[in-house]
C-alpha cells in the first residue's frame, strides 16, 4: 500500500462545522455589498505571470519570493493569482467595463502566496475584494470605508477593530519622499533590519511598515511622508476625514501606513484588531488610480480592499461571535423502520423540506435497529426526532421525540408539518 497522502504544506481542508461558519460569513458580506449596489465578478485563479509583475510590482515580496509561478506545455510564464485586484482590472477592461464608465464591484476566491504558514497566514487562502472605478472624488473612498463599517457591525465586530488611515499623495510627492527618506537612512544602514536594508533599494516605503524595533528607532527621526504630500491629496484626504466624520466612523491616522503593493496613490486605509496577535490586519485597501493604465487599459480611477476570510472566520470564533444559527445543525431528524415506513419517511421529509423555512431534515439512510439509528439522532443534535414504523403508517400518525426534554408525543402524519412548525412559533429552539 502507497504512503498516506496528506494536503499541501499551508493548504487546508474547509471541513464539515468549519464550512458553516465560512459561509455565513459570505453571505453576510454578499448582502451588505449588494445593498451598496456591487455586483460580483468571477476571474480564474490562474493568469499570465506578467499580470502581477506589472500590476503588483517587480520589486515587492509578492513577486520576489512568494508567487507560485510555473511554465505551461506552450512555454507561456502562468502564476496562481497572489491577490485579486490585478485580475479584477484585468478581467473587467477586457470585457470593456471599465473606460468612461462607473463600476462596483466584488469577488470572493482563493489566493496563492508561498510563505511560512502561521495561524491566519496560510499558502492558500481565501479573499473577499470589493472594488470601484471610474469615481476620483473621496466619496468613493469613503463608501467602501462606510460599507466595511456596516460588515463589522453586521458581524458584531465594529468595537474589536480600529480603523487607520493615511494619504500617501501622488506618484510625484512619493518619489520626492523616497529620495530623502533613501538619502537619511543611508546613513544608518547598520541600524536597520535585513529586509529593510534590501527595500532601501527596492521598495523603501516598505521599511515605514518594519516591525523590527531598531529600524523604528532609526525612523524615528525620518523625513515624515506628510511633509511630501501634494495639495490635491491633502484635500482629498480632508473631504475623506469630513464624510467619515459626518457618518460617526472613528479612525485613527497612522502616518507610517503604506501599504505593500506599488499601485497605491492618496488614501490607504487598514482595519485592525488585537485579538489575533501578530495577524492584526483583517481588512485593507485605497486609491490606485494608476493601475489600470498600467495594465494596459486607459486611464481610469480606482479604490477598493481585500480582506482575508481565514482571518475573519479566526476573529470570530475566538469573540465567539458565530451565532448559533450560522452553526451546522439538525433541526429534525427521521427515523423509520420497515419498507413501508421507509416509503413515508421519504414523503414525510420531502413534506418538511417543500415548507421552504430553512429547515435541516436528516432521514436516516443505509437502515440499522431503532437503537442504533436513535443513537445517530442523538449525534446530529437535531431537536425534533420523527419516528414512523409499520403500526405508525397502518394508522397515520408518528411519533415525535423532543430530543432536548426526552418527551415524547403522537402526531397525525398529515399535520406533522403545521406540528413542528406550532412547535417553532412557541420558540422551543429550532435553529432556523
Amino acid at each position: 500500500m502507497g504512503r498516506k497522502l496528506q494536503a499541501i504544506r499551508g493548504m487546508n481542508d474547509i471541513l464539515p462545522g468549519q464550512s458553516s461558519v465560512w459561509q455565513y460569513l459570505e453571505k453576510t458580506v454578499a448582502e451588505v455589498v449588494n445593498s451598496y449596489g456591487y455586483q460580483q465578478i468571477r476571474f480564474p485563479i490562474v493568469e499570465h505571470t506578467e499580470l502581477f509583475k506589472r500590476g503588483v510590482g517587480e520589486t515587492t515580496d509578492i513577486v520576489e519570493k512568494e508567487m507560485y509561478t510555473f511554465d505551461d506545455r506552450n512555454g507561456e510564464s502562468l502564476t496562481l493569482r497572489p491577490e485579486g485586484t490585478a485580475s479584477c482590472v484585468r478581467a473587467a477592461d477586457q470585457a470593456g467595463l471599465l473606460f468612461n464608465q462607473t463600476q462596483r464591484l466584488w469577488y470572493v476566491g482563493p489566493m496563492f502566496r508561498y510563505e511560512r504558514p502561521q495561524k491566519g497566514r496560510y499558502r492558500q487562502f481565501h479573499q473577499i475584494g470589493v472594488e470601484s472605478f471610474g469615481m476620483a472624488t473621496p466619496d468613493i473612498d469613503a463608501e467602501l470605508i462606510i460599507l466595511s463599517a456596516r460588515l463589522w457591525k453586521k458581524l458584531g465586530l465594529l468595537q474589536h477593530v480600529e480603523l487607520q488611515l493615511n494619504t500617501i499623495g501622488v506618484a510625484s510627492a512619493r518619489e520626492a519622499f523616497k529620495a530623502a527618506l533613501v538619502e537619511y537612512l543611508s546613513d544608518f544602514k547598520d541600524q536597520l533590519d535585513e529586509d529593510s536594508r534590501r527595500r532601501l533599494v527596492t521598495n523603501p516605503l516598505r521599511i515605514l511598515d518594519s516591525k523590527d524595533q531598531s529600524t523604528q528607532s532609526v525612523l524615528a527621526n525620518a523625513p515624515s511622508l506628510e511633509d511630501f504630500i501634494d495639495e490635491e491629496s491633502q484635500t482629498h484626504f480632508e473631504r475623506l476625514k469630513a464624510i467619515l466624520d459626518a457618518n460617526d466612523v472613528p479612525y485613527v491616522i497612522n502616518r507610517n501606513l503604506v501599504r505593500g503593493l506599488d499601485y497605491y496613490g492618496k488614501t490607504v486605509f487598514e482595519w485592525v484588531t488585537t485579538h489575533l496577535g501578530a495577524q492584526a490586519t483583517v481588512c485593507a485597501g485605497g486609491r490606485y488610480d494608476g493601475l489600470v493604465e498600467q495594465l494596459g487599459g486607459r486611464t481610469t480611477p480606482a479604490v477598493g480592499f481585500a480582506m482575508g476570510i481565514e482571518r475573519l472566520v479566526l476573529l470570530l470564533e475566538t469573540l465567539d461571535l458565530v451565532p448559533e444559527s450560522a452553526k451546522d445543525a439538525t433541526d429534525v431528524f427521521v427515523v423509520s423502520l420497515g419498507d413501508a415506513a421507509e416509503l413515508k419517511s421519504f414523503v414525510v421529509a420531502e413534506q418538511l423540506r417543500d415548507m421552504n423555512i430553512g429547515w435541516s431534515v436528516l432521514r436516516q439512510c443505509g437502515g440499522g435497529s431503532f437503537k442504533k439509528q436513535m443513537k445517530k439522532a442523538d449525534n446530529s443534535g437535531a431537536r425534533f426526532t420523527l419516528i414512523i414504523g409499520e403500526d405508525e403508517v397502518a394508522t397515520g400518525v408518528c411519533q415525535v421525540k423532543d430530543m432536548q426534554t426526552g418527551e415524547q408525543e403522537s402526531c397525525g402524519l398529515q399535520e406533522i408539518a403545521s406540528y413542528l412548525q406550532a412547535k417553532f412559533d412557541e420558540n422551543l429552539g429550532l435553529n432556523l
